[in-house]
């Protein structure tokens, strides 16, 4: 029979507790109960021809154990006569629910949760009501990230690293690891310019409340001794950070990016030359390097679609950028050494030339087999020779 067991009740009681809602109710004194859960009984004919079912099934509702009120009514059978079977099941107390599936312990801590934040940061209530189940997970932590939130709405903007706040039992890793949590948090208690709205994400946690963040580095050698930057006759390969090397106006003429390490590291001496290591989608640490816009610049990626989308957005910093063994007569050359895209880009890419447009789309139209690539190790180092020859 399809009838409502005491444990389908306690699964609808469960939901409620899935979705926030009865603690929520802890935080904005919002009464949802009494509450009336959905019950399905026997009908006339079920009553006559399986009452003993019906009995049953009466017993187990209305155990002594029940945490929930039933209302009966009465049926008048003409065999059977007069008979009360439940006709609605309410809860009616917030404790009655918690007792029902157990949870009467984490409201406590729900509760006491709530009464700490509305002495200390009642801004954050809110946030209590919309994520109470997260909440619970955080009782023992939820002391210190009070703690933090208040430190910083008295220091907004601070311009120091997460390690240099000095408040007991916070670290940087406590921080960088409740960065979601917090960022939510300090969101509501900051005033909107407080808060640099341009930086998003767990990258850029640090920029959007004013605190100093690990600089970006960018990596790079020198192609033409007579150019170097150090007096070693050795190969000089170096890492600055990008404010040091946005003032460094190296006297190249002709900048190289490739993203793979070993082509970086086995790039050959090329006049008036500079190669740097790339940094796949993230060229933001290039963007302000101003002295960049007067140099020829080559990109090497990869002849893949994701290698013509890194390419489309580097010319979003820089629209002179050029492409560099990514055309078609060296992907064809190299087909021995073709491989599989595991998930090709597929979208619209603007600022490739008609060349490069060309080969973009037979590639992620796979005109030349499935999700076809050649990655730029692979190319051979004679034919990377004879090119830059050529530029």
């Amino acid at each position: 029979m399809s009838w409502t067991t005491p444990a389908e009740l306690k699964a609808q009681v469960q939901k409620l507790w899935d979705r926030g809602l009865l603690l929520s109710s802890l935080t904005c004194g919002e009464e949802i109960f009494p509450r009336r859960l959905t019950l399905r009984g026997p009908d006339s004919r079920q009553l006559s021809d399986s009452f003993s079912e019906v009995r049953e099934w009466i017993a187990r509702l209305s155990g002594p154990s029940r945490q929930y009120r039933i209302v009966w009514r009465s049926i008048n059978h003409r065999i059977l006569g007069t008979n009360e079977i439940p006709a609605e099941i309410w809860i009616d107390s917030l404790d009655d629910a918690l007792g029902l599936i157990g949870k009467r312990r984490e409201a406590e801590q729900f509760a006491a949760l709530v009464s700490l934040t509305r002495d200390h940061q009642p801004e954050l209530l809110l946030w209590l009501a919309k994520r109470p189940l997260r909440a619970i997970e955080l009782t023992e932590e939820w002391p210190r990230i009070l703690e933090i939130v208040a430190w910083l709405k008295n220091n907004p903007r601070p311009g120091i690293y997460l390690r240099q706040i000095d408040r007991p039992g916070v670290h940087s890793k406590f921080i960088e690891g409740q960065r979601n949590v917090l960022g939510e948090l300090f969101d509501l208690v900051l005033a909107p310019e407080e808060i640099d709205t341009t930086a998003t994400g767990a990258g850029g946690f640090c920029r959007r409340y004013g605190f100093r963040d690990k600089p970006l580095r960018i990596r790079f050698r020198i192609l033409d001794s007579k150019l170097g930057l150090l007096t070693t006759e050795t190969d000089h390969d170096i890492t600055v950070t990008q404010a040091t090397f946005a003032k460094l106006e190296i006297a190249v003429t002709r900048v190289f990016i490739t993203e793979n390490e070993i082509n970086f590291l086995a790039f050959p001496q090329v006049p008036d030359a500079m190669v740097i290591f790339g940094a796949g989608y993230g060229f933001e640490n290039f963007s302000g390097v101003d002295w960049l816009h007067g140099r020829k610049i080559y990109y090497w990626g990869d002849i893949d679609t994701h290698g013509f989308a890194i390419l489309n957005q580097l010319r979003g910093f820089f629209p002179h950028a050029a492409s560099f063994l990514m055309d078609q007569q060296t992907f064809l050359e190299h087909r021995t050494l073709w491989g599989v895209e595991p998930s090709p880009e597929t979208g619209i890419l603007t600022r490739l030339t008609n060349e490069e447009s060309t080969l973009y789309d037979q590639l992620r139209r796979n005109e030349f087999g499935d999700q076809l690539r050649l990655e730029q190790e692979k190319i051979g180092f004679e034919w990377l020779v004879e090119a830059l020859g050529r530029v």
